[in-house]
């Protein structure tokens, strides 16, 4: 069993604290009774939905054991910062032809050597055999690292010593910006020594009916949307009144994410299998998603227009919290926008939470307290400066729900401007249309 030291769980703590209890309104784990005891031989394999914010939910689900991931190689390279991060947390780099070059894949043989070794003494190693994140929910192809190194480490140690490979689903509500939820999903731990003589022999066939019970675990667990050309519409549908709907109609709880993603499962499922039917509908559908978004109205307006005393006791409410809001800049624009400069360097948005947790968790908050317990203590104020200081965090999340309010307010005003052009009086029917077509198509 690997022993976990008292500074890798003080330091755990402390993410969990950031991560489950203020980045994510909620975080469930299902299955955890399915994961094998500490000291067994374990690789979890799992689809990528969300860069780093996969990882940390697995790592932080974990309570007696240490994850040691394999996470693609050019995330090492953004900044030493976060490769610094990244190592401190069990991660190796995996180097691909497709986006490193050749040259670079010597360095998959350490990365291989060192989790090899690592199954074998009973420890813990996790990768996502996509080799890359997805930007939506689908299941994206395979690749067979995983299995060669599970094999291999395995053939490392005369086959004497049994490895389990457990699938998992990493799923989330939303995937940008703060307080959302998240959900960490184990499945059956699928043992290799079954197929130990069939991989002497036949190695790649071995490799690939696990590979097949690994990925088929996986795509029953998550959202897999497949149908690329109606995404959008499928997601507006899943996400807003009628995947609401749908949810309370067969007995799921739209509130809970591990109900909602049942139901939106079984919402998918039932469009693919009344394709012809609803297919119109989705025509419908993404023309009206067309003409909201160049409006920039959303699905909530469109259900309950504001009227003018909404927008007054919204625009009342930014006034009389504006004092404390601008208290409260320092410290989150620090911590927003320098996590903001590097989305924006990388131009990928599905990194946000990769910047947002780990440039805020490893050392901007810290610093920012810091400096707020310095200056107010030079200042007179010791006690107000440690107030200050152990609520920093705290005091983002309070910038973050004034700035959802502004988001709110601005909302409203598009949709009154909306309405005086006429275009808000062209969806609401439209809208009201796809619900109850949808719902006909579907129940046909």
């Amino acid at each position: 069993m690997e022993k976990i030291s008292w500074f890798y769980k003080t330091y755990k703590s402390y993410i969990r604290f950031m991560v489950n209890s203020l980045y994510y309104k909620d975080v469930q784990y299902i299955g955890l009774e399915n994961v094998p005891k500490a000291g067994t031989p374990l690789m979890i394999v799992a689809d990528h939905q969300n860069s780093l914010n996969d990882a940390l939910g697995i790592m932080l689900s974990m309570d007696d054991r240490k994850v040691h991931f394999i996470a693609r190689a050019d995330i090492f390279h953004v900044h030493p910062i976060i490769t610094k991060f990244l190592y401190s947390i069990g991660l190796l780099p995996a180097f691909r032809i497709a986006f490193e070059g050749e040259e670079a894949l010597h360095g998959n043989d350490t990365t291989f050597e060192v989790s090899e070794q690592r199954l074998l003494d009973g420890k813990t190693v996790a990768l996502y055999p996509e080799a890359g994140h997805q930007d939506h929910h689908w299941l994206g192809r395979f690749t067979y690292g995983y299995t060669r190194m599970a094999f291999e480490a395995a053939e490392r140690g005369n086959f004497e010593k049994e490895i389990f490979i457990l699938p998992s689903c990493n799923h989330y509500d939303e995937y940008q910006g703060l307080r959302n939820s998240m959900l960490i999903h184990y499945g059956t731990p699928i043992s290799l020594a079954p197929y130990y003589e069939l991989y002497k022999t036949k190695p790649r066939t071995a490799q690939r009916q696990v590979n097949a019970l690994v990925r088929e675990q996986i795509k029953s667990m998550m959202l897999n949307v497949e149908d690329e050309a109606n995404y959008k519409s499928i997601d507006f549908l899943r996400m807003g009144k009628f995947g609401t709907d749908w949810a309370n109609d067969h007995g799921f709880n739209p509130e809970f994410l591990p109900s909602k993603l049942e139901s939106d499962k079984n919402l998918v499922a039932t469009i693919e299998e009344k394709k012809e039917k609803a297919q119109p509908v989705l025509d419908k559908t993404s023309s009206l998603l067309g003409k909201m978004n160049s409006a920039k109205v959303t699905e909530k307006d469109i259900l309950d227009p504001p009227s003018r005393f909404e927008i007054f006791e919204d625009a009342l409410l930014l006034i009389l919290l504006f004092p404390i809001a601008v208290c409260c800049l320092w410290p989150f624009l620090p911590c927003w926008l320098i996590p903001r400069h590097f989305i924006k360097k990388v131009g990928d948005r599905m990194l946000e939470g990769t910047f947002v947790i780990a440039l805020n968790v490893l050392l901007i908050v810290p610093i920012c307290a810091i400096i707020s317990l310095v200056v107010l203590w030079a200042c007179g104020w010791p006690i107000r400066g440690a107030a200050y200081a152990l609520l920093t965090p705290f005091l983002c999340l309070f910038e973050w729900a004034y700035y959802k309010i502004w988001v709110r307010f601005r909302d409203k005003i598009r949709y009154r401007r909306a309405m005086r052009s006429g275009l808000a009086g062209e969806m609401e029917p439209e809208y009201a249309d796809i619900l109850s077509e949808m719902k006909d198509a579907l129940s046909a």
